[in-house]
Formats: C-alpha cells, sequence, structure tokens
C-alpha cells in the first residue's frame, strides 16, 4: 500500500456496489492492506466516466482519498472484471453469494489476505467452470470457516467417504490458489455439500439474501 496526505493505493475485490443519488456509487472493496473499505465513487454512473464499468467482482488496483469520515474512489485499474459471471445467471448468483458472505464476515482495518484470496480463486473457478458450481461452494463455505479460525473438522460420529476426508484435508491445507483442482464422486459432493451447510449454519450463523434467491433458482 502507498499512502500520502490522505492519499492511498490498495489492491482489492469489489464485493459490493450500490447506485446512491443520480450519479454516484457506493462500493465495498476488500483490500489486501486494509480490510473491507467502503467508498463513494462520485460521478460513477455518468456517461463517460473512468468509473462507469466498476462494479461488483472487479478485481484489480484502486486508488482512493481518505477523508476525515470517508473514502472517496479517485481510480480504478482492474485487472479482472469476471466477464464470465455476467452472462451466467447461476454462476451470478454463487459468486453475489460469496461476496455477500465475505462482506458479513469482513471488518474495516482488519486486512485479511486469506479471505480475499479466497474470494478471488472462487470466482475464478466459477467463470472457468473446470469443476461443478456446487462443488466450488461447498469449498468456498468450509475455507471460509477455515480462515475465520472456526472449522474443528469433521462432525463427530459421523461416517464419511474417503473421499470426503481426503478432500476436506485439501480444502484446509492448501493454498487458495491450489483449492480448486480436484473433482469427486457424487456421492463425496453431496457429503461436502452437507459439510458446508453446516459449518455456515453452526459458524457464521447469518441468513443470506444471495442464498435464498439462489436456491429458489436452483429449487
Amino acid at each position: 500500500m502507498n499512502s500520502s496526505a490522505g492519499n492511498l493505493e490498495c489492491t482489492g475485490l469489489v464485493i459490493s456496489a450500490r447506485p446512491i443519488k443520480e450519479y454516484d456509487r457506493r462500493i465495498v472493496i476488500l483490500t489486501r492492506e486494509r480490510g473491507k473499505i467502503s467508498c463513494f465513487a462520485n460521478g460513477a454512473r455518468r456517461p463517460g466516466s473512468s468509473l462507469q464499468a466498476l462494479d461488483t467482482f472487479a478485481f484489480g488496483t484502486f486508488r482512493l482519498y481518505e477523508g476525515r469520515s470517508s473514502y472517496t474512489l479517485k481510480e480504478a485499474q482492474v485487472s479482472h472484471y469476471f466477464e464470465g459471471l455476467r452472462t451466467d445467471v447461476e454462476a451470478a448468483l454463487y459468486g453475489s453469494y460469496f461476496m455477500e458472505v465475505l462482506d458479513y464476515v469482513t471488518r474495516e482495518n482488519n486486512p485479511d489476505t486469506g479471505l480475499l484470496l479466497l474470494g478471488y480463486y472462487s470466482l475464478r473457478a466459477l467463470e472457468h467452470k473446470k469443476i461443478p458450481n456446487r462443488l466450488v461452494r461447498a469449498i468456498f463455505e468450509i475455507r471460509l470457516v477455515t480462515e475465520e479460525g472456526e472449522y474443528a473438522g469433521p462432525a463427530s460420529g459421523r461416517t464419511y467417504e474417503e473421499g470426503t476426508r481426503f478432500a476436506l484435508g485439501h480444502i484446509t491445507g492448501v493454498p487458495c490458489s491450489k483449492l480448486f483442482t480436484f473433482a469427486v464422486s457424487d456421492q463425496v459432493l453431496a457429503e461436502l455439500e452437507e459439510e458446508g451447510r453446516r459449518v455456515m449454519k453452526e459458524r457464521i450463523r447469518h441468513s443470506f439474501s444471495s442464498l435464498e434467491v439462489l436456491s429458489a433458482l436452483l429449487g
């Protein structure tokens, strides 16, 4: 991070972007340097604005001005827009769920590179479609709870497939860049999905509106 006279430069992922007033946006960025930052992108919705294309899922470098009580986004150099998610409704809903979760669990001025990388590589997995979206979600949920220091391992007294135990060891132990590199059987996938739902319910304890929409879509 570079900063001087109220200006700072951060690497991050846009986890929320909402319109405010007539031409502005309120943007939430999960940054490597300062954790979650809420900022205003003034004039971002005006035709011709350099920030007009900036939206949820954008990853890159952001230049901000740090005022007394708020941040103002001045410039964005986006390296990845995740365009594939914008043309795939199901993948976009999974991605929106991931971003909503990250928005909920992260805090301002509390940097967490692990969660930033988890968000980035989860979106890449949805975009590239090398593994099913259901598996991406299960991996995201289990690793999220692991990054939060809340994962205590498989449920006691429960019998798991050997492949499930192997997958859990992979999910909780490898770097985020290696998370989405394996395929599983239908039985193992079902057990990983159940494990993901269990740990989110027990450790995160929050209802996410994007998940409700996703569940309604998938039936």
